[in-house]
């Protein structure tokens, strides 16, 4: 069967590996068969690493697919499922899972959709640690897949303004369908002015940071909450984040959450639940597909962007 490997900085191939073998008890085989690139699957592709190739599989994790074999405690072969591979190790047409990191699917939308209960569930994981946000001002830093799906929910939290913030045009624009009340591009107009404008000069009950990694955006997020408001990092953070301006954030009197790890029991199922029903429209999110003998190109399109790209799916031959 094929596996994918990183070579070198930017660049994957696939290659031959050898076929899972099943039987232990509290696993099953699963079957890939649409799969989806986050952004924390983006700097093993694009770093430079010390050395060269990667691990196999590395780097895919949001996936949904088959059972092929399962010994019948928890699933049955041929089910449709949602698998979360740990440490991301997932570009393989077939691997043995733990049954707990493992979610039965609703199939009452296709599974170019259901692929997004992955990181939905990862967002409603955040917003399950916030209180009532009924009426809340509340702004969303990143426009990204996940700021879009923070966007998305929110709508059906309740919150009275949904502000979203970036630069990227394309991801504005999705942000207005999938629930934002304004948006502002941080290129052509001071965000912070902007809030407090939108506010009355009170400025957000909370601010999501959905930007992460190097690019950050918490200093700006403390400028545009309100004194004993909130701010939610969800953005994958560095190990040290030079010049956070901590001191300003203590004598606002902010709340800091952060969220990483959902609840395979709770947040998956929910996330299910809400695309299968229709709570979330999350089809303006896939905005490109490539079989899995374009990997490639996949990657290359989700890390630089290209062509609007938000969530950028990869089909694996299972999917036909």
């Amino acid at each position: 069967m094929l596996a994918g490997q990183i070579t070198q900085r930017r660049k994957i191939e696939l290659i031959d590996y050898p076929e899972p073998v099943p039987g232990k008890s509290g696993e099953i085989v699963f079957q890939p068969e649409i799969s989806c690139l986050c952004g924390s699957d983006v700097p093993y592709f694009v770093k430079q690493h010390p050395e060269y190739p990667l691990q196999v599989g590395l780097s895919l994790h949001e996936m949904v697919g088959t059972v092929l074999w399962a010994d019948g405690s928890r699933f049955r072969e041929g089910q449709k499922v949602l698998a979360v591979p740990t440490n991301h190790v997932g570009i393989f047409e077939r691997f043995a899972i733990s049954e707990s990191l493992v979610v039965p699917l609703d199939l009452r939308r296709p599974l170019e959709e259901m692929i997004v209960s992955q990181p939905l569930g990862t967002v409603l994981y955040g917003l399950r640690m916030l209180p009532n946000l009924l009426g809340w001002n509340v702004v969303v830093v990143g426009q990204g897949p996940i700021g879009l799906l923070f966007t998305g929910a929110l709508r059906n939290l309740g919150a009275k303004q949904i502000i979203g913030i970036d630069r990227i045009l394309s991801r504005l624009g999705l942000s207005k369908r999938m629930g934002a009340t304004t948006v502002i591009n941080v290129d052509q107009e001071d965000p912070i002015a902007a809030v407090a404008d939108l506010t009355g000069g009170a400025m957000a009950d909370l601010v999501v940071e959905a930007v992460g990694h190097e690019q950050h955006a918490l200093n700006l997020c403390i400028d545009l909450c309100r004194r004993q408001g909130r701010i939610h990092y969800f953005g994958m953070a560095p190990q040290l984040i030079d010049g956070l301006r901590w001191r300003d954030l203590f004598f606002k009197n902010l709340t800091l959450t952060t969220s990483v790890g959902p609840d395979f029991t709770r947040d998956f199922p929910l996330a299910i639940q809400w695309i299968g029903e229709g709570r979330i429209d999350v089809r303006p999110l896939v905005t490109h597909s490539f079989p899995l003998s374009e990997i490639q190109t996949a990657f290359e399109t989700f890390s630089d962007r290209k062509d609007g790209a938000c969530k950028v799916l990869i089909r694996f031959p299972a999917a036909g």
